[in-house]
């Protein structure tokens, strides 16, 4: 394969690329989740399988504060910035450490699928295409694709309005997990003949044993939170800490239960004087195969119960009439890996805003993932072993980063407390 620099594209050049003759999503599989919780910088934790919080919803309406405060873009990035994919593979490797890597052709966060469908039809995009920047690195014959934001984080000051969604999620859901700060799921499916990795962050779950809500009076009560104490998969009376040496600082805490992904819901805040569009959160609802939806109408901050949406059978339907756009998407990301592996299996993906093209750049930077993790991708009867070299038609990319000698640990904990959810700022834009 021919190597280069910088290759480019824009949207009739998509035209020219060979799609699939259907781009569908199928074979949808749970694989493990987990949550933020909150920490020092120098120990950022995690807990798997924690749990998103549990969908309580007020009888009455209830009269919110806007938002305020610290809200995380992309939570992943600004707690663990060394490899914000980390937290993925740990999470996957402790809920299933047999799990085959070797098989998958994309490992993704769902912001990017979004985005790159943005770029091919600007239509599904509510406002202007967003900035888009996707570090991509290929081992063996995975493309690992790390979304990369210019902000992390953003602090709303009083007195400026980002809308009602954060404060929507703490006064209508019901924590789960003790000093959360933010729930994900990583989930696989097949689509367009690749099989996929996506991790994505979940506003909440539907309890189906109690319907779509439940009282918000059980939140405050200790009986409530001995059966949410009860329903742990885990328990730290029974299971004792271990300790594994990595090359990394990630703590990794076993708590919370699985929650199936049928339950999971997204929430959308807005207010009452304008639409929200379900073809405006359709690629979202897409591409993490959310089946559940509540879109929550307010007047100046008043909201009245709002009830849950089974979207799945939507969601098939705007599949099936976006095929186009879905075929070019298979077809784009093809490309897209295909160059990368021909330019030695490190490049990033960037949108021009000023020449509306899409931009795949070759590039050198340090490794994506800790050293430990490349050995996923080796045979079988060498899993437990690391190797310098970690792809067959591409090699190890250039980095001029040294390895770390100082191994700190991975710490597998567990602990048996519960409480919060995720969020990337929601989309409450009035």
């Amino acid at each position: 394969m021919a190597s280069f620099t910088e290759s480019e594209f824009s949207r009739m050049d998509l035209d020219q690329l060979e799609t699939p003759k259907r781009a569908s999503i199928t074979n949808v599989k749970h694989l493990s989740s987990y949550n933020w919780i909150e920490a020092p910088a120098a120990t950022p934790t995690i807990a798997v399988p924690g749990s998103p919080p549990l969908w309580s919803a007020p009888q009455i309406s209830r009269r919110l504060k806007p938002d305020s405060g610290l809200a995380y873009i992309a939570q992943n990035a600004a707690r663990h910035p060394e490899s914000p994919l980390e937290p993925l593979f740990r999470a996957l490797y402790t809920t299933d450490p047999s799990f085959d890597i070797r098989s998958t052709d994309v490992v993704t966060d769902r912001n990017n699928i979004r985005k790159l469908l943005y770029f091919i039809d600007p239509s599904h995009a509510r406002n202007t295409l967003e900035a888009l920047t996707i570090n991509i690195e290929v081992v063996k014959n995975t493309a690992i694709f790390c979304r990369d934001e210019v902000r992390t984080v953003e602090h709303i000051a009083p007195g400026t309005f980002k809308g009602y969604g954060r404060e929507f999620e703490k006064a209508y859901t019901v924590a789960q997990i003790s000093g959360s700060t933010g729930h994900h799921r990583i989930i696989s499916y097949r689509f367009a003949g690749m099989n996929f990795i996506v991790r994505h962050e979940t506003d909440g779950y539907v309890d189906n044993d109690a319907g779509t809500s439940s009282p918000k009076a059980s939140k405050h009560t200790e009986d409530g939170l001995s059966s949410m104490l009860g329903a742990l998969s885990l328990s730290s009376a029974t299971v004792s800490p271990a300790i594994t040496p990595r090359v990394s600082k990630l703590v990794v805490k076993k708590e919370g239960r699985v929650v199936p992904r049928e339950a999971t819901l997204e929430i959308k805040t807005r207010a009452a004087s304008k639409s929200l569009d379900m073809l405006e959160v359709a690629p979202q609802l897409w591409a993490s195969q959310t089946a559940k939806f509540v879109r929550a109408f307010h007047h100046n901050g008043t909201f009245q119960r709002p009830g849950v949406e089974d979207v799945t059978a939507f969601i098939k339907q705007w599949e099936d009439r976006r095929q186009i756009s879905l075929r070019k998407l298979a077809a784009l990301i093809r490309k897209i890996i295909d160059l990368v592996k021909g330019c030695g299996g490190n490049a990033v993906v960037k949108y021009d805003v000023e020449r509306d093209k899409l931009v795949v750049c070759k590039v050198e930077r340090k490794e994506m993932l800790p050293k430990d993790l490349y050995s996923k991708w080796d045979d079988v009867r060498n899993l437990g072993t690391t190797r310098d070299t970690h792809s067959d038609a591409t090699q190890k990319p250039n980095t001029s980063q040294t390895e770390h000698d100082n191994m700190s640990a991975v710490s597998t904990l567990d602990n048996n407390r519960s409480h919060d959810a995720d969020m990337d700022i929601p989309a409450d834009e009035n």
